[in-house]
């Protein structure tokens, strides 16, 4: 099978052939149909998460067919589509697991990270991590469901039922996330690059009330505020934005350093908390949300061995949505 593989971080992925994969037990063989292009695999990449599997196969927002299933598989047939995320296996053993904090499990292996991923025409998954997709999706549309969709439907719940919602960071899990606070009844504020019309005017076409630079305040106190870009600066800025007893929630694996800033803009009961991984509960409950919105996924297509390039455009910011790898 073809594949991309990241030998070393800081450098490009390597266009390889590698022999057919084998499940073990528990586990499928899948055909990738479509691999969503994440952020967290430009961290990977670059370097910024330390210790990954190498080399690795990136990519964890895969959309594929079981080909073939491994010794003890019950829940997954040969023929059936499914969707791989992030969280690939967690020990079930330990105090998160048993509490339904599977997310926090010491011992998890993720998808395109610690586990091979979906940059390959192939990519052999534990089935119990592996999820039915909703068929009102292709499969280039489900891709970005499967992270910037469950990270961003989780960072949602986290945030709290407050009506008026700022997004920082107008990408891939911001566009989706707008659609399900509108579907709520929300108001959403959309904070972007200062100057970035496009995106201002992407997030204004998905129904939020307010676009503007990350600078700026929006025309009220906000409820909650959730952070996707990984720039730290903008933490004082959103915790500035919302009002007393808001929520600032950073939805991001990866973040650079938060500064310094005065104990006025936390006090008064303002919450500053981060989003780890995901849960299988979580897939499930966003995955029958999403068709009920509906949930529209923005995309761009571009074959494997684009990948770096994939990368690049999200690195400059220039995509609108989500880059989907087709093999």
């Amino acid at each position: 099978m073809r594949a991309m593989i990241l030998r070393q971080p800081g450098t490009r992925l390597e266009e390889v052939d590698l022999p057919r994969l084998q499940p073990g037990p528990g586990q499928v063989r899948v055909k990738v149909r479509a691999c969503a292009v994440c952020r967290t695999d430009l961290h990977v990449v670059d370097g910024d998460l330390t210790d990954p599997k190498l080399p690795v196969i990136p990519g964890h927002e895969i959309v594929g067919e079981v080909v073939e299933s491994g010794p003890g598989v019950r829940r997954h047939s040969v023929g059936d589509r499914v969707g791989i995320p992030w969280l690939g296996w967690t020990c079930g053993r330990c105090a998160y697991c048993r509490s339904g904090r599977e997310n926090l499990c010491s011992e998890a292996r993720f998808t395109g990270y610690t586990l091979n991923g979906g940059y390959a025409e192939e990519v052999v998954a534990y089935e119990r991590y592996c999820f039915p997709m909703p068929q009102e999706y292709s499969d280039v549309g489900a891709a970005p469901l499967l992270c910037a969709g469950l990270i961003g439907y989780r960072s949602l719940v986290m945030a709290g039922p407050g009506r008026h919602l700022g997004l920082y960071g107008f990408g891939a899990a911001a566009h989706i996330v707008a659609q399900v606070a509108r579907h709520q009844g929300r108001s959403v504020y959309a904070f972007t690059r200062p100057g970035d019309r496009t995106a201002q005017d992407f997030a204004l076409s998905l129904g939020a009330v307010w676009a503007g630079g990350s600078q700026r305040m929006p025309p009220q106190p906000l409820d909650a505020a959730i952070i996707f870009a990984p720039v730290g600066p903008l933490v004082p800025l959103a915790l500035e934005a919302v009002g007393k007893g808001g929520a600032v929630v950073l939805g991001g694996i990866h973040m650079s350093d938060i500064p310094s800033f005065p104990y006025r803009l936390l006090w008064e009961e303002r919450r500053l908390c981060s989003v780890a991984n995901l849960t299988r509960k979580d897939a499930i409950e966003f995955l029958e949300v999403a068709p009920r919105v509906p949930v529209r996924t923005e995309t761009v297509e571009f074959p494997l061995n684009e990948a770096n390039e994939a990368l690049r455009r999200l690195k400059q910011g220039e995509l609108d949505g989500a880059a989907v790898l087709v093999p």
